[in-house]
């Protein structure tokens, strides 16, 4: 049963630390879904065989008092209750609780727009220059990054493509140009709302290196189908040549503790 619990073969590869809890609360879930089906499945065939047209029978009006089906619903009560509290708060509870320390983490701003995701990385003085949406051009400044500032000279965009450091947590802060869109990362577990005039914080941290998709969950536009993207995991030398390359620093940026909020 713990092997059932903890196998994937039925959902994206996992490369996340996390990622093996979400998966045991969605095999629960599955199994305990498929007893039920199968359960009330037997119970239909039953009722329609036993309590079939037939000559010699006749309906009675009045009301049974089966102790089974009472027991039963009694039953999954008391289960739900138990996957809510036994698992599925733990497992958040965890994860928005327990988030990793900014110093100790890649920072990276994702800010969404129809139809492409535009990853903003602070340079190596370590600190993100400021945004303004008056600076934005699509081609040359999609972010809006404010030519006056010092900081943000150093600052690179990238568009579509995420680049991030396997066994370093990652903290991704969300935001959108337009309209209401949904980062999804599922080999990383990770999929959130990104919601216009509010700031996201999400955190995932990579256990392998390779190349992966990154969707857009929510219907966004006549073009959504556009909005797809990669994240690169790299081991810390092979992220380092990408940022020297980039000009950027793998240092990690200033920011609040946002989680805690």
């Amino acid at each position: 049963m713990l092997g059932l619990l903890a196998s994937t073969w039925w959902l994206p590869v996992d490369v996340s630390k996390h990622g093996y809890r979400v998966d045991q609360l969605i095999n629960v879930v599955h199994i305990f879904m498929a007893i039920l089906f199968v359960g009330w499945g037997i119970f239909f065939v039953y009722c329609l065989s036993a309590f079939r047209q037939r000559p010699g029978h006749r309906a009675n009006p009045e009301l049974i008092h089966a102790k089974t089906s009472k027991y039963a619903e009694i039953g999954v009560a008391i289960f739900e209750a138990v996957l809510l509290l036994g698992f599925s708060m733990p497992v958040w509870a965890a994860y928005k609780h327990q988030p990793p320390k900014p110093a100790e983490a890649l920072q990276v701003r994702v800010i969404a727009q129809q139809f492409a995701w535009n990853f903003h990385y602070a340079g190596p003085d370590g600190i993100f220059g400021k945004t303004d949406a008056k600076y934005i051009d699509e081609t040359a400044n999609p972010v809006g990054l404010d030519p006056n500032d010092p900081h943000g000279a150093d600052d690179i965009i990238t568009i579509n493509n995420l680049h991030v450091i396997k066994d370093k947590p990652v903290i991704v802060r969300l935001s959108s140009k337009d309209v209401i869109h949904s980062f999804s990362v599922p080999v990383m577990r990770a999929k959130q709302d990104v919601i216009p005039g509010l700031a996201i914080p999400i955190w995932f941290e990579p256990t392998e290196t390779g190349e992966w998709d990154i969707g857009c969950a929510q219907l966004c536009g006549n073009n959504h189908f556009k909005m797809a993207g990669r994240i690169i995991v790299h081991t810390q030398a092979d992220f380092d040549k990408w940022a020297e390359s980039q000009k950027l620093s793998s240092q990690p940026a200033n920011a609040e503790e946002e989680f805690k909020q």
